[in-house]
């Protein structure tokens, strides 16, 4: 084997450059047993490429040559087929799996054991190794570029070995110092000897002289060792020295200590003591202000306000532990007893400032009430030419007065949140009777301006007398003010009382009947736009101010999120206004904003209700009423949610606009309902239809109303709602008719419908303005042919009968030669049309056409030149006929097409 190896190195690999490292004798399994040998190769050149190479013994069996060559990196898998019987089969799995039997296990292993060398030296894939035993695998290949990868066979670590650079270059330096390097051998192995021994007697020579070097180091290590002992003593020395030092310094730190620990004691004291001093001492001035403060002035509001907070101050210091031992204690529980007696002496007195306010204001009421009943008035006269104007009272000089103390409403909040509670429902409940006696007054003025009469006005002289009825209500506040957390009866009995009476004098005002649309005009709708516009406008503005006021008097917090729902939990007619902070804790940020949204329910919880009771009254006073409603409750609801979308009035006017819209859609409604319930008298002609007359005062009114609203797809739904019912009924009614032909219904109809859509351009309505056009155009032109008919009616019979032997193949030259329709019978035809007799068939159309229009529209002449058209079109047909099947005959009409124009020309006139 190892001669075969010499020779395909010397003879395959050498000239190619390559190394053998290992080889193996095989033969394919499973086949005619035809030897081959596989060659683990490298080559000389880097980058070196590893490769398994297949030689095959040629045919003539003197030589071999190289058959097939794989690179190692496209090795996959090397298969042994068993790790622990000898078995000579193994598999290499390249693109394919190459199967192979080798002559002996040992070369197997041996070239196994070199691929794998291989691959752990040259390779960063590592082939899989399969059925391989462990001790044939070595556990790491030496690194190195001089060493050589072997399989097994030690020969090739004997007969080449690299040089490095280093070593290349120092034999170069020695061969080009040696002429006979190259061509005497011999000489210069022998003269490398020489040298090599010279070296290594100087070796050794240099070896025995550094013995002496060595004796030498030694002694001056011994003397070093015995300086380090001496210097050890004398650290020992140091050592005793500085242990009487050390003692002494730790006597002197603890004393240091000590001082420190005094100095820290004495400065927490000193701290504790100003604490005390500063937080726990409230000045004799504030303790007056709370006990005896004037609470009416500026001046003593402003002092109540500086000692409620320095007391505030006092009581909100928490105390350290230790200091319940002290005084300062028992200091801090007459502060309880002070803040106590202050909240409720404030308490009593802001109740009688409600109820002082009220009952001014209640004067104010009544004194505007009484003013309608004094004697000597006309009550017939209307309203407006009193001094009564349409507006509600300003309630800022009542905020103003509220407002200085606003800042004692937040100390009473933060202190003693039942009085805060408390105070908060009486505001409610003298605020809530004042603003429904003052919006129900407001409303009852708006609705008798609304009618125009002041039939209602008479519902004011059954108001009791301002004196008697002021000194009810405030006996009745008064009553109440003495405990704020206690029963109010009295305060929900009057309330169910006036919302009594302004229910009945509401619905007394709705039980007026029906006024007729007819019966009103533009300027009354204007009118009705302006009253509800003003009812908006006064409404808005209060209920703003009013939340703002709440807002800052009891310090709520007032925000766009804030919650625009309710729990059934939440009571606004009783006395709780909040779920779970009755023990006079404060209220979260979320449950005040609810608390403001409360408060604002129950103030002006006749809002919704009169507020829809107007509607419905200006609803029933005109169904077109609803179109204005709709457009300023509209703007006003943006402009409300622009505000806060959750408030009170966003919600109270967003709740109205759903009515108001279904009072819209109850309008539109009723007209599709009108429309379909039209009946048409049998005797008279139709003319424009009632409600197509409608539509289009609906329409020009709409459009008046919606210019630049924030509605107009409400407006362009109804219109499209609107207008088919228009279409589907007019033909109806045209069906219908009985005196008017079908065909004059539709045309007049929908030639109204266009002129109106045209008139008010409605972009949403273009298709039905277009579908309009075509109706009356198709009715018109099937009015004139079924009106006009056949004037000659002899002559139309003749010519029908020529057309029908045309149609039959007759040549239209070969008709005259038919008996019944020669020249002879044609001229015959003729005779009989004379234009007197054509001008008085003429005239009589005329009288029939103008019997079946209306002069609303003004068709007739529309009508009329249509009709000359088409007469003139016939006439036009027989000439072309003459001419065709009877030329040269010179056959004409007795009348020509100048005739028939002024004809008709001449009978439009005459009429």
């Amino acid at each position: 084997m190892t001669a075969i190896k010499h020779a395909l190195q010397r003879d395959i690999f050498t000239p190619n450059d390559e190394r053998l490292l290992s080889i193996v004798n095989v033969c394919k399994a499973g086949k005619k047993k035809k030897n081959c040998f596989l060659c683990a190769t490298v080559t000389t050149e880097r980058p070196v490429q590893v490769k398994v190479v297949k030689v095959k013994k040629s045919d003539k069996g003197d030589f071999y040559k190289r058959q097939i060559a794989w690179a190692l990196r496209d090795l996959a898998v090397v298969d042994a087929k068993d790790a622990i019987k000898e078995n000579p089969e193994f598999d290499l799995h390249f693109e394919k799996i190459y199967k192979w039997v080798a002559s002996s296990t040992a070369e197997k292993n041996a070239f196994i054991s070199c691929i794998w060398k291989l691959n752990q030296r040259y390779l960063r894939k590592k082939i899989d190794f399969v059925n391989v035993s462990s001790q044939l695998l070595e556990e790491s290949v030496p690194s190195g570029e001089n060493q050589s990868v072997t399989g097994g066979d030690e020969e090739s670590v004997d007969e080449y070995q690299e040089l490095n650079a280093r070593e290349e270059q120092d034999i170069e330096i020695m061969m080009e110092g040696c002429e006979y390097a190259i061509s005497n051998a011999e000489a210069f192995a022998e003269k490398l000897s020489r040298e090599l021994q010279v070296l290594d007697g100087a070796n050794i020579q240099s070896i025995m002289a550094s013995e002496k070097q060595v004796n030498i180091l030694m002694k001056l290590l011994d003397e070093a060792l015995k300086e380090v002992d001496q210097i050890e003593l004398k650290l020992s020395s140091y050592e005793e020295m500085l242990q009487s030092v050390k003692e002494q310094m730790d006597q002197i730190s603890e004393s240091n200590h000590l001082i420190h620990l005094s100095n820290t004691n004495n400065v927490k004291l000193l701290s504790e003591i100003e604490f005390l001093v500063n937080h726990m001492d409230l000045a004799k001035g504030h303790i007056k202000a709370l006990q005896q403060g004037d609470l009416t002035s500026s001046h003593g509001i402003e002092a109540c306000t500086n000692a409620a907070d320095a007391l505030l101050q006092c009581m909100n210091v928490a105390l350290r532990p230790g200091h319940d031992m002290l005084l300062a204690s028992a200091a801090q529980k007459q502060f309880s007893e002070l803040r106590e007696l202050f909240a409720k002496r404030l308490a009593n007195h802001l109740n009688n400032v409600f109820v002082q306010q009220f009952t001014q204001a209640l004067l104010r009421l009544y004194n505007r009430s009484y003013f309608l009943s004094v004697p000597g008035h006309d009550q017939s006269s209307n309203l407006a030419q009193h001094s009564i104007e349409l507006t509600l009272p300003n309630h800022h000089p009542l905020h103003r007065d509220l407002l200085r103390y606003a800042k004692l409403m937040e100390w009473l909040k933060s202190t003693d949140y039942a009085i805060y509670e408390g105070l908060t429902r009486n505001y409610m409940d003298y605020l809530s009777r004042l603003y429904e006696r003052e919006i129900k007054d407001f409303f009852e003025v708006a609705k008798i301006k609304m009618t125009g009469t002041t039939k209602e006005s008479k519902k004011f002289a059954t108001l009791p007398r301002k004196e008697s009825a002021v000194k009810q209500e405030t006996e009745s506040l008064h009553g109440s003010s003495g405990k704020l957390t206690g029963s109010t009866s009295s305060l929900n009995k009057l309330s169910v009382q006036s919302s009594g009476n302004r229910r009945s004098q509401s619905s007394s005002l709705l039980d007026m009947g029906n006024m007729s649309t007819s019966d009103l005009d533009v300027a009354d709708r204007t009118k009705f736009d302006k009253i509800f516009e003003q009812v908006l406008s006064e409404l808005e503005p209060l209920c703003l101010a009013e939340q703002d006021f709440i807002s800052k008097f009891f310090k709520l917090q007032q925000h766009q999120s804030m919650s625009g729902t309710m729990t059934e939990a939440e009571d606004l007619d009783g006395v709780t206004l909040s779920r779970q902070h009755n023990s006079g804790t404060p209220l979260p940020v979320s449950s005040e904003r609810d608390m403001i949204r409360q408060m604002m329910i129950k103030i002006f919880r006749c809002i919704e209700p009169d507020l829809s009771s107007l509607i419905a009254l200006g609803d029933k006073i005109d169904s077109f009423n609803s179109l204005y409603m709709l457009v300023k409750m509209s703007h006003h609801v943006w402009t409300a949610q622009n505000v806060d979308p959750a408030s009170f009035l966003s919600t109270t006017l967003g709740n109205v606009l759903v009515t108001v819209k279904r009072n819209f859609d109850k309008c539109i409604s009723n007209q599709i309902r009108q429309m379909e319930e039209v009946k048409i008298s049998k005797k008279s002609k139709v003319g424009i239809l009632p409600f197509v007359a409608e539509f289009e005062e609906f329409a020009g009114l709409a459009e008046s109303i919606f210019k630049n609203a924030e509605r107009r797809g409400d407006l362009d739904k109804a219109y499209t709602k609107l207008i088919r019912g228009v279409f589907v009924n007019v033909e109806k009614v045209a069906n219908e008719s009985q005196k008017t032909p079908r065909d004059v219904v539709m045309m007049e109809n929908f030639h109204h419908i266009f002129a109106t859509l045209s008139r008010l351009k409605i972009s949403c309505l273009e298709a039905e303005k277009k579908e309009a056009k075509q109706k009356y155009t198709d009715h018109l032109q099937s009015y004139v042919i079924y009106s006009l008919g056949q004037p000659l009616e002899k002559l139309n019979h003749f010519f029908e009968g020529v057309e029908a032997r045309v149609a039959q193949g007759i040549r239209e030259e070969e008709v005259s030669y038919q008996l019944a329709f020669n020249k002879q019978e044609l001229r015959k035809v003729i005779k009989e049309y004379p234009g007197k007799e054509v001008k008085k068939g003429l005239d009589n159309l005329y009288k029939k056409v103008d019997k079946h229009l209306c002069e609303e529209e003004n068709l007739l002449q529309v009508v009329w030149h249509s009709m000359q058209d088409e007469f003139i079109r016939q006439y036009k047909h027989f000439e072309g006929l003459i001419a065709r099947c009877y030329p040269g005959s010179g056959i004409t009409m007795e009348f020509t097409i100048q005739d028939i124009l002024d004809y008709c020309s001449s009978i439009a006139q005459s009429h």
